[in-house]
C-alpha cells in the first residue's frame, strides 16, 4: 500500500484528524501535509498544492477534505500527473479506482457523516485499477490533455 498524504483546510482538520484515526487503527502508512493545528484563517488551495504535487511526484496517493470538496478538487486537478475525484459515496470511490485510477479522493467534510466517510475512505483505498483495455485508454487520453 502506498503511503497516504493527508491534508485539509480549516474546514475539513477535524475529519482529516478522523482520517488518521481510521488509517493508523488500519496500520496503514499515512503523512499528514497539514495543517498542523486548527486554524480558521487557512486557505485550502496552500494544502491542496501540497498533497497535489507530493501525489503528482509519485510520492504516493492523497486524501483531501474541505468543506465541500469542491474548492479542493479544482486545486488538485490542476496539477500535472494528479487524477483527483471527489467522491460523496462509496459507488464513487469504487468507480474512481476502477475506472480512472483515482490517486487522489477529495472529500467533503460538511457532506457526510464519519460512518459515510469511513466507508468512502476503505473503499477507495482497497478497490484497484481495473487494468481494462478500455479504461488504459481513457487514461493515456487524459495525460495527453495534461499542460
Amino acid at each position: 500500500m502506498q503511503t497516504v498524504l493527508l491534508g485539509s483546510d480549516h474546514a475539513g482538520f477535524l475529519r482529516k484528524e478522523e482520517i488518521k484515526g481510521l488509517l493508523k487503527a488500519k496500520k496503514l502508512p499515512f503523512e499528514d501535509l497539514g495543517p498542523g493545528q486548527l486554524d480558521p484563517g487557512d486557505d485550502y488551495p496552500v494544502y491542496g498544492k501540497k498533497v497535489a504535487e507530493a501525489v503528482g511526484k509519485g510520492t504516493g496517493v492523497g486524501i483531501l477534505v474541505c468543506d465541500t470538496g469542491i474548492g479542493m478538487d479544482i486545486v488538485a486537478n490542476k496539477h500535472k500527473g494528479v487524477r483527483a475525484s471527489l467522491a460523496t459515496n462509496a459507488f464513487m470511490a469504487k468507480r474512481a479506482k476502477e475506472h480512472n485510477n483515482a490517486n487522489l479522493l477529495v472529500l467533503g467534510a460538511e457532506v457526510n457523516d464519519w460512518m459515510t466517510t469511513e466507508q468512502i475512505v476503505m473503499t477507495w483505498l482497497l478497490t484497484p485499477f481495473s487494468g481494462e483495455e478500455r479504461h488504459v485508454k481513457r487514461l493515456k487520453q487524459i495525460e495527453d490533455v495534461d499542460v
